[in-house]
């Protein structure tokens, strides 16, 4: 008779405790989380986390009770479905509403993708081409002191801190917070691995970024970067003029195009054909593998590099080598150039 009772009690116990769970879980999902008298809007940006997100909701007074938000959104398993983007509330909501909000969002984003490589400008184009956002009002923004400092970037402008990637933003988005989500998506891959390392070979940030944006510009493969970029470095060590002619590129105007004698001699403190040592800033946003390959040179006694015509190089140690490799590159183009000759004849 004991036994029964004792089981009769167990089962009691844990229909209780099942009973006080689902009311535990109702009460945490129906949970009233703001007081909302007109309309909120707010950005929620690209690979944000649930705490991050959380913050940023209890930044916009859109939720009162952070805790109750973090354990709602982990008991629905939504944590890795919350969208980016921009939302807007027009009434009071609970933790129920708001989540369904930000998993199945609340109007059509936009797709746009930053290549690795491209220009503030590229970028600024391609915002006003998907989005609409004039070009220089976004670059007006880009370069903004008070801006910057904010996001707490050193440098003029955010040429470098644009993280190439695919974003998806709503079409009311702001320049403010597309910049803020492309320059979060910087600053999450720029490791702490990566900080530690700048240290290590005596870089800051801004010379890690200028250097990077170099390799971007020369190197087409991602086999290559780390042998680029020791080039570079090579010729940092030696105190030898860099002589990127991606940082001519950046000077002249209109799209990449075969450099003159004439350009390589324009005044301009990117001109590495005329100053020594790293330009004084960016000339692109460079990705993630040539932000590596900057870091991590590979060893070598390179100091020198020459196109082969089919999106590789030859390196070379002396410049004697260099100049034979330079010949062979100019045999190639000059064979090239006939046959499209020959071909536009036909």
């Amino acid at each position: 008779m004991n036994k029964l009772s004792n089981f009769t009690t167990i089962i009691d116990y844990f229909k209780f405790l099942i009973i006080a769970l689902f009311f535990f879980y109702l009460i945490i999902i129906i949970w009233p989380q703001n007081n909302l008298k007109k309309e909120s809007s707010f950005q929620i940006p690209t690979g944000s986390s649930l705490y991050k997100v959380s913050n940023i909701l209890k930044k916009n007074n859109i939720i009162k009770n952070e805790t109750s938000f973090m354990l709602a959104v982990t008991l629905m398993g939504y944590e890795k479905k919350l969208q980016a983007g921009k939302f807007n509330l027009q009434k009071d909501t609970n933790n129920f509403q708001l989540i369904k909000k930000l998993v199945y969002g609340n109007e059509s984003l936009v797709s746009v993708t930053v290549l690795e490589g491209w220009s503030l400008n590229q970028i600024s184009e391609e915002i006003e081409k998907k989005i609409g956002i004039k070009q220089i009002d976004f670059l007006e923004v880009s370069r903004h002191p008070q801006f910057l400092k904010k996001l707490g970037i050193a440098a003029k402008s955010l040429e470098g801190y644009l993280f190439p990637e695919t974003y998806f933003f709503s079409e009311r988005v702001s320049p403010e917070s597309i910049i803020e989500t492309m320059v979060f998506q910087f600053k999450k891959n720029f490791s702490t691995d990566f900080k530690n390392r700048m240290r290590e070979i005596g870089f800051n940030e801004i010379e890690v970024i200028t250097l990077a944006s170099i390799i971007e510009g020369e190197a087409i493969f991602d086999i290559e970067r780390s042998k680029v970029s020791s080039v570079y470095h090579n010729r940092l060590k030696k105190g030898m003029k860099l002589q990127a002619d991606p940082t001519i590129q950046y000077i002249i105007e209109g799209p990449p195009r075969r450099l003159l004698n004439k350009d390589l001699k324009i005044e301009s403190p990117y001109n590495t054909y005329l100053n020594y040592g790293l330009p004084p800033g960016p000339i692109n946003n460079p990705g993630l593998q040539s932000i590596k390959a900057a870091l991590f040179p590979k060893e070598t006694n390179f100091y020198y590099f020459v196109a082969k015509g089919d999106g590789y190089h030859t390196f070379t140690q002396t410049e004697k080598e260099h100049k034979i490799a330079k010949k062979k590159f100019q045999e190639v183009r000059k064979k090239y150039n006939r046959q499209n000759k020959i071909q536009g004849e036909i």
